[in-house]
């Protein structure tokens, strides 16, 4: 299998730089590989894998889903300096194809925007009719057609509007009509809308997509989702980021502890 991305060479940083520069596991970063289809980063909050999740996506010149593309999205403007210092060593032919970068927070803003174009496009629609109802049927269809032609594109993308499935059946419609073979997809959370049940879901997505040369970078703090077979998980809690047995994640252990024996750690609060 080729990967889409093969590497990202990390210059050396002056440790007293701005943020994201004074981030003590970017400082010690040189070089990271990547050998498997699916990588995750795990750590604490504040470990700084979304921050260099974000500068992959910029450096990627992804698009991001919900806002602008990742070179010129606002809320990634501290990262900008950082991610323009990165390397990405790409295999032959993969930047023709670009995914995705989403950030949980982001597609909500992207839901909320869709159904905001399409009660635009509903109400230009009716009003096109009322301004037209005198005027000859090709007249009327003249007018309504590139209308028309939007909402047919919408409604073609995706089985049905987002906002009549619930939040979680609408991120994995969303993944399900926007996946393409042999791209890269930076994601940060996805699991933020998800069940469990729909976190298995993304997997089994996942899982077809990486068959056909599909690349994932995932920070991620579900243990279902780092479960995936063969993915290499890097804990950020390491400096520099160090691959790390799925068994042995503080993640993974925290959770069997709790679910074998919630009272445990309830019995204090």
């Amino acid at each position: 299998m080729t990967l889409p991305l093969r590497s990202i060479r990390f210059p050396g940083f002056d440790p007293a730089g701005p943020y994201p520069f004074n981030v003590p596991v970017l400082q010690d970063l040189d070089e990271m590989t990547f050998s498997a289809p699916v990588t995750y980063f795990v750590g604490e909050n504040g470990s700084g894998k979304s921050t260099l999740l974000e500068a992959i996506g910029i450096a990627a010149r992804l698009p991001t889903v919900g806002s602008a593309n990742a070179p010129r999205d606002p809320s990634l403007a501290a990262v900008r300096p950082f991610a323009g210092r990165l390397r990405l060593v790409w295999n032959a032919g993969a930047q023709k194809k670009r995914g995705f970068f989403l950030r949980a927070e982001d597609f909500f803003g992207y839901i909320r925007r869709l159904a905001q174009m399409r009660a635009e496009l509903e109400r230009d629609l009716e009003r096109t009719r009322q301004e037209y109802q005198d005027r000859s049927e090709f007249a009327q269809g003249l007018a309504r057609m590139p209308l028309v032609r939007e909402l047919h594109s919408m409604n073609d993308q995706y089985s049905r509007d987002l906002n009549d499935y619930s939040l979680g059946e609408g991120f994995l419609e969303f993944f399900k009509s926007r996946i393409v073979p042999g791209s890269l997809y930076v994601l940060d959370e996805p699991e933020v809308p998800l069940s469990p049940t729909s976190q298995l879901a993304l997997l089994s997505l996942m899982n077809q997509m990486v068959a056909e040369n599909a690349q994932f970078i995932i920070a991620t703090h579900s243990p279902i989702l780092m479960a995936f077979p063969g993915a290499e998980i890097l804990s950020f809690d390491e400096h520099p980021p160090r691959p790390v047995a799925y068994a042995d994640l503080e993640h993974v252990t925290l959770t069997r502890l709790f679910l074998n024996n919630p009272e445990q750690f309830l019995q204090h609060l």
